[in-house]
C-alpha cells in the first residue's frame, strides 16, 4: 500500500463558520432539525432550571441526556465533554451527562467496504483472509470489526463513520453559534467563555478522527509500558491502517465490566484493579502521557499476574492528553498536602495548576478547602472516595472562582472513569488506598531530582526541622499498601539515596536538622532511629526476602 498522504481534517471555527454559510441549504436543513430537538428542552430550562427540587433537576438532566444522544454523534460528545466540567454544569446534571452512551447502531456494512478498498487501495476480501459480514461493535466515530490476516493472526479493524468530518464541522459551527448566543441565559457557571470551550472540544475532536494520530499514540503509549509486563498494548498494522482505517492486533480478554465475569474466567478483580490504578497513576505522575477514556469498552482483563498485579490490555487511543513536567510534579505535591492536611500549600497548588488565578484571595478559599476535602479524608486515609470529593467539589466551584483548565478536563474524566470502573468490580475500593502508597514509594525512593526536591518538602519543615512524624507517615503506608509488604525495595532505595551522591541535599538538611543552635536535638535523632528499627526490622525484612523467593510461604 502507499504512504498515506491525504490532509489532516482540521478544526478552524471561523473559517468552518464562512464554509457553513456558503452552503445555506446545509445549514438551514440542520438547523430546522436541531432547533426543532432543542426547543422543548430550552422551554423546560427556562421554566424549571431555577428549581430547588432534587426531581425536577433530575428530570431535567435527563432531558438533556436523551436530546444529545438524538442529536447524535457531535452532540453526544459535546455532552461528555461537558461531564467532565464541574466549573459549566451543575453537579446534579452531571451524574446524569456521565451516563451518555457512545453505543449507536452500525452504518451500512458495504459503505465500510468502499471505504475500506479507497484508503487501503484493495477490496477487503484482498487484504484479509477472513473478514467479517457485520462489526463487532459501533461507536460515534467509527465501528469495529474483527478480521483474519492470511498469516493467522486476528485484528482488529476499526473504520470511520463516511463523511464525518462533514458531519461534524457542520454541527460545530451550529453547535457553537447556539452556545454563544444562548450562553448569557443558560443556567452555567461560565456564561460568555462557551464560544472558547467549544474551540477547544473541537480542535481535539478532529484529531480523533485521525487514525494516523491514533496509531502514533498506541505505539507511544506500548513504548512507555515495555518493560511492564502487567499493561498490554495492542500493536499497530501500519500496511493496513491509514486516515480513517486503523487495524491493530485483536486483544482477546474479558471486558472489565462485571465481578463475577471476571470470577467466571478466573481472573482476579483486586489485582486487576491495582494493574489499572496504578497504570492510571504512572501514566499522570511518572510519563505525563495518559489515556483520557479508561472506561470498562476501552479495558480488558488478560490470564496471568506479574509481582501480585493482573494483567490488563488498553485499547482505543484516539483521546489521549499529555501533561507539563510542572504539572506533574505539582500534581505528585497536591497528593501530598492533601492527605498530611495542608491547605495552604493545596489552595496555592490550585493556583500553580491553573484551577485559580493567582490573583485570587486565597484566605476564603482555604477554609473552604478545608470542609469540603478535610471532612471527607475522615481519620483514615483509606475512606477517600475521589467520585464523593468531586461531587462536593464541584459544588464548591461553582460558588468560588474555580476554572478547571482545558488541560485537566481530561485527567478529570479519566481519573473518575477509573475509580467508576474499579468500584463497579469492587463497591468498597477507594483510589487513594492506591495512589497515596505509590507517591510515597516515589518520594522515598527519589531516582528523580525533583521527587528528591518533594521528598525535603515533605519530611522538613519551614524552620528545617526533621518531621518524623511525616516519614514515619510515608513509610506507613508504603508497608501497609495492599500491593505488598516487601519493604525491601523501600530499603534499597532509601539507603541508595541517603549514601550516593544524589542525597548530598538529604543529608546535609538531615544533619543542619539534628544539630542546630549549637546543640544536638537528641529527641529527633532518637525518633528516627526509631522509627527506622521498628520498620526494617529483621524479621519484617526476612519475610519480604522469603516472600520474593517463595511467595506461596508468606
Amino acid at each position: 500500500m502507499a504512504e498515506d498522504v491525504s490532509p489532516t481534517p482540521r478544526y478552524d471555527p471561523n473559517a468552518d463558520l464562512r464554509w457553513l454559510l456558503r452552503r445555506p441549504w446545509v445549514l438551514v436543513s440542520r438547523l430546522i432539525v436541531v432547533l426543532w430537538r432543542l426547543a422543548g428542552l430550552g422551554l423546560r430550562l427556562a421554566v424549571q432550571s431555577s428549581s430547588t427540587d432534587a426531581r425536577v433537576q433530575q428530570r431535567l438532566a435527563r432531558a438533556i441526556l436523551e436530546t444529545l444522544n438524538d442529536l447524535g454523534p457531535c452532540f453526544i460528545k459535546v455532552g461528555q465533554a461537558l461531564s467532565t466540567r464541574p466549573d459549566l454544569v451543575r453537579r446534579d446534571w452531571l451524574e446524569e451527562l456521565a451516563r451518555l452512551q457512545d453505543d449507536l447502531p452500525p452504518f451500512p456494512h458495504p459503505v465500510a467496504l468502499a471505504l475500506i478498498e479507497e484508503e487501503l487501495g484493495a477490496p477487503a476480501h484482498q487484504l484479509f483472509e477472513e473478514f467479517p459480514d457485520y462489526p463487532m461493535a459501533a461507536a460515534s466515530l467509527g465501528q469495529v470489526y474483527r478480521a483474519r490476516l492470511a498469516e493467522g493472526h486476528w485484528v482488529a479493524v476499526k473504520v470511520q463513520r463516511p463523511d464525518l468530518p462533514f458531519i461534524l464541522r457542520r454541527d460545530l459551527v451550529i453547535i457553537r453559534s447556539l452556545a454563544v448566543l444562548a450562553a448569557p441565559f443558560l443556567p452555567l457557571n461560565l456564561g460568555f467563555g462557551l464560544g472558547a470551550i467549544i474551540d477547544e472540544f473541537g480542535s481535539t475532536l478532529f484529531e480523533e478522527i485521525d487514525y494516523r494520530r491514533e496509531a502514533d499514540n498506541a505505539e507511544r503509549f506500548a513504548s512507555l509500558f515495555q518493560d511492564h509486563p502487567e499493561v498490554t498494548v495492542p500493536a499497530v498494522v501500519r500496511p493496513l491502517s491509514s486516515r480513517r482505517v486503523l487495524t491493530t492486533s485483536w486483544i482477546n480478554g474479558t471486558k472489565l465490566q462485571s465481578r463475577r465475569e471476571l470470577e467466571a474466567h478466573h481472573l482476579d478483580p483486586a489485582a486487576l484493579i491495582r494493574t489499572g490504578v496504578i497504570a492510571g497513576l504512572q501514566q499522570l505522575l511518572e510519563f505525563g502521557y495518559f489515556h483520557a477514556d479508561p472506561h470498562p469498552g476501552n479495558l480488558f482483563a488478560l490470564p496471568g499476574k506479574t509481582n501480585g498485579l493482573g494483567h490488563v490490555a488498553y485499547v482505543d487511543f484516539g483521546m489521549m492528553d499529555s501533561l507539563s513536567d510542572a504539572d506533574r510534579l505539582t500534581l505528585t505535591g497536591a497528593v501530598v498536602h492533601l492527605i498530611n492536611r495542608d491547605f495552604d500549600a493545596l489552595a496555592r497548588d490550585f493556583v500553580a495548576l491553573g484551577f485559580l488565578n493567582p490573583s485570587t484571595p486565597l484566605g476564603p478559599i482555604v477554609p473552604a478547602l478545608e470542609e469540603v476535602l478535610g471532612g471527607a479524608l475522615g481519620e483514615n486515609v483509606g475512606s477517600f472516595n475521589f467520585k464523593a470529593i468531586t461531587d462536593r467539589f464541584s459544588e464548591l466551584m461553582y460558588d468560588y472562582p474555580f476554572r478547571v483548565p482545558a488541560r485537566f478536563a481530561l485527567i478529570i474524566r479519566a481519573v473518575v472513569s477509573q475509580e467508576g470502573l474499579a468500584m463497579r468490580l469492587d463497591p468498597d475500593f477507594r483510589i487513594i488506598r492506591v495512589a497515596y502508597p505509590y507517591v510515597a514509594k516515589r518520594l522515598l525512593a527519589g531516582d528523580t531530582a525533583e521527587m528528591r526536591e518533594k521528598l525535603l518538602e515533605v519530611i522538613f519543615d519551614r524552620d528545617g526541622r526533621l518531621r518524623v512524624e511525616r516519614l514515619e507517615n510515608l513509610l506507613a503506608v508504603v508497608e501497609n499498601g495492599s500491593a505488598s509488604t516487601d519493604l525491601l525495595p523501600v530499603a534499597r532505595d532509601g539507603l541508595r539515596l541517603l549514601l550516593g551522591k544524589e542525597g548530598t541535599s538529604l543529608r546535609q538538611r538531615l544533619l543542619l536538622s539534628l544539630v542546630s543552635h549549637d546543640r544536638l536535638h537528641t529527641d529527633d535523632l532518637q525518633a528516627l532511629l526509631g522509627l527506622v528499627r521498628r520498620t526494617f526490622s529483621a524479621r519484617k525484612l526476612a519475610t519480604g526476602l522469603l516472600s520474593r523467593l517463595n511467595p506461596l510461604a508468606a
